[in-house]
């Protein structure tokens, strides 16, 4: 089975034959985004590297979305709503709210919090359960939130 930046490379070959300009443009930006995190990593990407850019490139999008929205750049924002579409396609199956909260109650228990001074101690074993399929920030405040109660 290929790899996920070889499917984007396929796909963006495609996208060019087809004459999809916006597709074929966010396509090249995530084999750009592909290409600085391998630069970084000083090797070719596995699975989880490639995840890892795609989802700092999503975190990007929605931070964006967020800003242009709030300077009335909908123009804008729609067109980062379109990549982040196209982004999340090719991320893995994200975990639902009730989901992610059953492996934070799991992760608490296993590690043995008993408060929000144990907020780090849940995080790491967490963050490599949950690994491409929640956003880290979500699970955080999850976490923060089940602490505190």
């Amino acid at each position: 089975m290929p790899g996920i930046p070889d499917r984007v490379r396929a796909d963006m070959t495609a996208a060019m034959k087809s004459g999809d300009a916006p597709l074929r443009d966010t396509l090249r930006l995530m084999i750009a985004a592909f290409g600085n995190a391998r630069i970084a990593a000083g090797h070719e990407l596995d699975d989880d590297e490639a995840i890892r850019a795609l989802q700092r490139e999503a975190r990007q999008r929605r931070d964006s979305i967020e800003e242009y929205r709030k300077a009335s750049r909908e123009d804008l924002a729609v067109r980062e709503e379109y990549e982040l579409g196209v982004i999340e396609g090719y991320l893995p199956q994200a975990l639902t709210d009730d989901d992610l909260q059953a492996l934070v109650r799991a992760t608490i228990e296993e590690v043995g919090a008993t408060g929000p001074g144990d907020l780090g101690k849940v995080m790491g074993p967490l963050m490599s359960r949950v690994a491409g399929r929640a956003d880290g920030k979500r699970a955080n405040e999850l976490v923060r939130e089940l602490l505190s109660s």
